[in-house]
C-alpha cells in the first residue's frame, strides 16, 4: 500500500511538473514600443499578428514628441522605441547620459521644404523667415537640406549637429524660427518657408514629393531605428521584432500606403 502512495505522489510531482513546465513554455512575452503616430505606430500595429503567433504580446505606445520616448526606455518604462535616426539618438545619450543603441533600421522619411506662401525657393524674398527644428540633430540636418538647396553655406558641412551660428554665407538674409518639430506643420502659414520632418508631414497631409520645394536624397544617412537600452538589442522579443519589421508584408504595405516616396525602406 505504502509503494502504491509513494507511486502516485512521484507520478503526481512528475505531472506537476511537466504542467508547470508546459505553462511556462507557452507563457507570452510582453513587447512594449513608443511610436510616435505616423508612419510609426502604423507599421507596428501592422506586425501584431505576426508577433502574437510567436507569443509575443507587441503593445503599441504612442509619443507625440522625441523626448518622452527615450526616457521611458532608459527609465524601463517600455521596451523600445521606434521614431528617431541614429545621429538623434546619439546626440540625445551624449547630452542625457544616456544609455540607448540601435538595434535594426527600418526605413528613411525623406526631409523637405515647404511652403505655403511661395510655389519656388526662387520666389523667396530677402529676409524671409524659416521654421527648423530645434533639437541639435535636426537642425543639423535642416540646415544642411537648406544648404543643399543653395540658400545657405555652413561653415562646415560634415557636421551633423551645426546650429544658426554655424552659417557663413546667407545672401537671403534668412531669418530662422527654431521650435519644437512636431509644431512646426502649424505654423506653416505663418513663416515663408519651413523644414519639416517626415513623421509630421505626413500627418499634416503634406507629401514630400508632391509638395515639397525641395527634398532631402534617398541618401540620406538618418535611418529611423528601433531603439533599445544598452544589453537589449539581442533579446528574442526585440530580434523578432525588427525581423517583422524588415518583411515583404512591411514592404507591400508602404509601396501601397506611401507610394510618393514619403518612407523610403532600407531593407
Amino acid at each position: 500500500m505504502k509503494k502504491l502512495l509513494v507511486c502516485i505522489l512521484i507520478a503526481f510531482a512528475a505531472f506537476s511538473a511537466f504542467a508547470q513546465g508546459a505553462g511556462e513554455s507557452s507563457k507570452t512575452t510582453v513587447l512594449k514600443v513608443g511610436a510616435t503616430p505616423v508612419p510609426h505606430a502604423e507599421m507596428l500595429n501592422l506586425v501584431k499578428d505576426d508577433l502574437a503567433a510567436q507569443g509575443i504580446d507587441l503593445q503599441v505606445v504612442e509619443f507625440t514628441d522625441y523626448v518622452t520616448p527615450n526616457t521611458a526606455v532608459e527609465e524601463g518604462e517600455i521596451d523600445a522605441n521606434f521614431f528617431q535616426h541614429i545621429p538623434y539618438m546619439e546626440s540625445f545619450n551624449t547630452d542625457h547620459g544616456y544609455h540607448l543603441v540601435n538595434a535594426g533600421g527600418i526605413h528613411i522619411e525623406p526631409l523637405a521644404i515647404y511652403s505655403k506662401k511661395v510655389s519656388s525657393l526662387a520666389n523667396l524674398k530677402k529676409g524671409a523667415l524659416i521654421a527648423i527644428p530645434n533639437d541639435p540633430t535636426n537642425e543639423g540636418r535642416a540646415l544642411l537640406l537648406l544648404q543643399s538647396a543653395g540658400l545657405i553655406t555652413l561653415k562646415d558641412s560634415t557636421k551633423l549637429d551645426s546650429t544658426v551660428n554655424d552659417i557663413s554665407e546667407n545672401k537671403l538674409g534668412l531669418k530662422f524660427s527654431e521650435l519644437e518639430a512636431a509644431t512646426i506643420p502649424r505654423v506653416l502659414s505663418d513663416v515663408d518657408a519651413a523644414v519639416i520632418n517626415g513623421n509630421y508631414a505626413i500627418p499634416a497631409g503634406l507629401t514630400a514629393t508632391k509638395d515639397g520645394l525641395f527634398v532631402e536624397g534617398a541618401d540620406s544617412p538618418y535611418v529611423n531605428i528601433i531603439a533599445v537600452k544598452e544589453g537589449h538589442e539581442n533579446d528574442p522579443a526585440i530580434v523578432a521584432l525588427v525581423k517583422a519589421l524588415q518583411s515583404q508584408e512591411v514592404k507591400d504595405w508602404v509601396a501601397k500606403t506611401y507610394p510618393n516616396g514619403e518612407v523610403v525602406l532600407v531593407f
